[in-house]
C-alpha cells in the first residue's frame, strides 16, 4: 500500500527565516504549501509578483497568494495585544494569519503549520510569552512548528508522532543572523527580503499619516491606507491634501481620484498632481492649488492651476508663489 504523503502549510513572508523554515521541512520529503499574505502595507504590485516568482523558482515551492482585505483594518485600530513602537499590531497580526492558515490547513487536510519565528529576534512578538499567547489565541497549540528554534522549544505533535525529524531542525535564538546566513549558503537561497521587514506600520512617517487618518475618518478601507504611501501629505483644518513628488506618484494619484476628490495640475510647465480629498471648501481648494504651484517647476510667480472634479474643469490664478516657509503660515502641516 502506498504511503500517504504528509502535508504542511507554511507562512511565507519572503524573508530568509520563513524560507529556511519551509525548506527545512520540505527537504524532509514533506509536501509544503507556502501561504503569502499580500497587502499594500508590506508589498507592492509587480515587484511583489516578481519576487514571489523568484522565491518559488529557487526553492521549488508551491505558493498561494492570499490578499489581506479590509477586515485587517479592525486589527490595526483595536489590537488586543497592543501596538509596537509605531502602529504595528505584530502579535495580533500573527494570530490573524495563523487563523487563516489553520483554515487552509484543514481544507487541504494538512497536518501542521510552519513559521520562521526565532525566539528573541523581535522584542514584541517573538519572546516566549508572546509565542505562547499567539499559539493559544490562534488555536494552533501543538500543530505550530517553528523549525529555526525548534530544539529549544517543547516538541510539537508532528515531532512526537514522527512526522518530522526533530534532529534536522535548529536551535537559533536572539537577533544574530549568522546561522541563517550559513543556511542560506548551504541551501543555495539567494532571493529573500531584508530582515528589517517592509511593513509600513513600523515606519514612523507612514504611522504618523495613518494616525492622522484614523483621527479624521471613521469608515476607512484598505485603499485609503494604500494612498498614504504616496506623495506629500498635508492637513488643512479637516481637509486632506496630497501632493505628488515625481512622475510615478503623479500617475498613482490620478488613479486614486474618486468622484468626490478634486485633482490639481499646473498649466504650461511641469509640476505635481495634487488631490484634495472629498472636500469643496473654498479655502481648502485655494490651499491645494497654492501647494501645487509651490512644488511645481514654474520659474515665475504668476501662473494658473487647473482643477478637475467629475469632469468639470476650472482654473485658479496666482500672482505670487509661496515659499516653502510660508506653508505653516497657512495652517498647512506636513503629516
Amino acid at each position: 500500500m502506498r504511503k500517504k504523503k504528509i502535508k504542511a502549510i507554511a507562512l511565507l513572508s519572503g524573508g530568509l527565516d520563513s524560507i529556511i523554515a519551509s525548506r527545512l521541512i520540505k527537504d524532509q520529503g514533506i509536501d509544503v504549501t507556502c501561504i503569502y499574505f499580500s497587502s499594500p502595507l508590506w508589498s507592492s504590485d509587480e515587484k511583489e509578483k516578481n519576487f514571489i516568482k523568484e522565491v518559488k523558482k529557487q526553492n521549488d515551492f508551491e505558493i498561494k497568494i492570499i490578499p489581506v482585505g479590509d477586515e485587517y483594518i479592525d486589527i490595526i485600530k483595536n489590537p488586543q495585544y497592543g501596538w509596537g513602537k509605531e502602529i504595528n499590531p505584530c502579535v495580533d497580526c500573527k494570530i490573524f494569519m495563523l487563523k487563516k492558515a489553520k483554515k487552509i490547513m484543514e481544507e487541504m487536510k494538512a497536518s501542521f503549520i510552519i513559521t520562521g519565528e526565532v525566539i528573541g529576534q523581535r522584542p514584541m512578538s517573538q519572546h516566549r510569552s508572546a509565542l505562547n499567547y499567539i499559539e493559544k489565541n490562534a488555536d494552533v497549540k501543538g500543530i505550530l512548528v517553528r523549525p529555526l528554534s525548534a530544539k529549544i522549544l517543547p516538541p510539537t505533535e508532528p515531532e512526537l508522532k514522527g512526522l518530522i525529524d526533530r534532529n534536522k531542525l535548529i536551535d537559533i535564538s536572539g537577533r544574530s543572523r549568522k546561522i541563517q546566513n550559513e543556511y542560506a549558503q548551504k541551501l543555495n537561497i539567494k532571493t529573500f527580503s531584508s530582515p528589517a521587514g517592509g511593513c509600513l506600520l513600523t515606519q514612523k512617517v507612514y504611522a504618523g499619516r495613518l494616525r492622522d487618518l484614523l483621527a479624521h475618518e471613521e469608515n476607512i478601507i484598505m485603499k485609503d491606507m494604500e494612498l498614504l504611501k504616496y506623495g506629500r501629505h498635508f492637513r488643512y483644518n479637516d481637509s486632506k491634501i496630497i501632493v505628488g513628488r515625481n512622475k510615478e506618484e503623479n500617475k498613482k494619484l490620478k488613479n486614486f481620484q474618486t468622484k468626490n476628490d478634486s485633482l490639481f495640475e499646473t498649466e504650461k510647465f511641469p509640476g505635481p498632481v495634487s488631490l484634495l480629498l472629498n472636500n469643496d471648501d473654498n479655502d481648502a481648494v485655494r490651499s491645494t492649488a497654492e501647494l501645487t504651484f509651490l512644488y511645481s517647476d514654474s520659474p515665475v510667480d504668476n501662473a494658473e492651476v487647473r482643477m478637475e472634479k467629475e469632469g468639470n474643469i476650472s482654473f485658479i490664478t496666482f500672482t505670487k508663489k509661496l515659499s516653502k516657509n510660508d506653508i505653516f503660515k497657512y495652517n498647512l502641516s506636513n503629516s
